[in-house]
């Protein structure tokens, strides 16, 4: 089947040997010699060759400059045509000899006519359903191809935002609390180790990312110290037996903590996660800073927002809303 999709020879072959066994099966028990069968094979190429001019030279006329009644008229010219030729070559030349002229219906103007519209119809149908399907099948794989890059040119983007992201953090820290140092760096290692590995993966255990999350919020509350309001709260059962595509979630966890605790006193951030029938959910809430921090970025928002239009298209939410003094993001996956 694969190669008679892709085979155009193959394809026009087997179209010409189906359309023949249509078109003569109720008369092959007729055909009493290979005289017979030969003037039949002549007959048929004549139908054959009336649907070909039609599909290469009229046929364009619809498809390319989209002109209805233009096609109609000259399709309806080359029939009528054809018609009195075939008629007039069957009468005088072919069924003088052959099986066909012991059916008096067949010696007629108007069957000629409706055996050219039905083979017509039959050949140029098939012939347009396969160019379909061919078509289709290179813009699927088209679409494929450019999915694929673009996730690979999202994750390329992904890791430097994350590492700029880490270090700040870990800046942050070393001026108040200096001997912590080495022991965030280890934390930072093992989150970086995670992000490499795993940002390579279709999927991830919901388990793995959650515990992913967990250590960067607890990397952030050495940060923030007591300033800040920090609630996680995690309802999940089995997070083994759910998958979701890596650093997904992270992106609005780091978000909150990057674009709602800059230089504010008594900040907050609340994260909720669960999953309900089915779905993830995921429900952040964090104050926002009156000034907000110049070398902040949203990069990581937009790339996350492409990323789940392509891997879950119609089968999540996302509600984001920015009001005055506090963001939220609202996200539902179907699972």
């Amino acid at each position: 089947m694969k190669q008679f999709i892709e085979s155009n020879f193959l394809q026009e072959v087997i179209l010409l040997v189906f359309s023949f066994v249509l078109f003569t099966l109720n008369d092959w028990i007729l055909i009493a010699s290979w005289k017979s069968l030969f003037l039949g094979i002549i007959y048929f190429i004549l139908l054959y060759g009336h649907a070909q001019i039609n599909r290469f030279f009229l046929l364009p006329i619809l498809i390319e400059k989209h002109k209805l009644l233009q096609y109609l008229l000259f399709t309806f010219l080359l029939l009528v045509i054809s018609a009195v030729a075939l008629n007039y070559l069957t009468i005088n030349q072919l069924y003088k000899s052959c099986f066909l002229h012991n059916n008096p219906i067949k010696m007629s103007y108007q069957y000629q006519m409706g055996i050219l519209l039905g083979s017509l119809i039959c050949i140029l149908g098939t012939t347009r359903l396969v160019e379909y399907y061919r078509a289709q099948k290179i813009q699927a794989s088209k679409e494929l191809l450019f999915n694929k890059n673009q996730m690979a040119f999202l994750n390329m983007q992904l890791n430097p935002h994350f590492l700029f992201n880490t270090l700040n953090t870990i800046y942050g820290i070393s001026f108040k609390y200096p001997e912590k140092t080495p022991e965030l760096i280890l934390k930072v290692s093992e989150l970086l180790r995670y992000q490499v590995e795993n940002t390579k993966k279709e999927t991830v255990t919901i388990e793995k990312e959650v515990d992913f999350i967990s250590s960067y919020i607890e990397l952030e509350k050495e940060r923030m110290g007591h300033r800040c309001k920090i609630d996680f709260v995690c309802n999940i059962e089995h997070p083994k037996d759910f998958k979701i595509a890596p650093m997904l979630l992270f992106t609005y966890v780091e978000n909150a903590f990057k674009h709602g605790t800059c230089s504010i006193d008594d900040c907050f951030v609340k994260i909720d996660l669960s999953i309900l029938d089915g779905y993830l959910l995921l429900n952040i809430a964090n104050s926002v800073p009156t000034k907000k921090s110049e070398t902040s970025t949203k990069v990581g928002l937009e790339n996350t927002r492409m990323r789940l239009e392509m891997l879950y298209k119609n089968n999540y939410d996302l509600q984001i809303k920015n009001d005055k003094n506090i963001f939220t993001v609202a996200l539902k996956i179907k699972l």
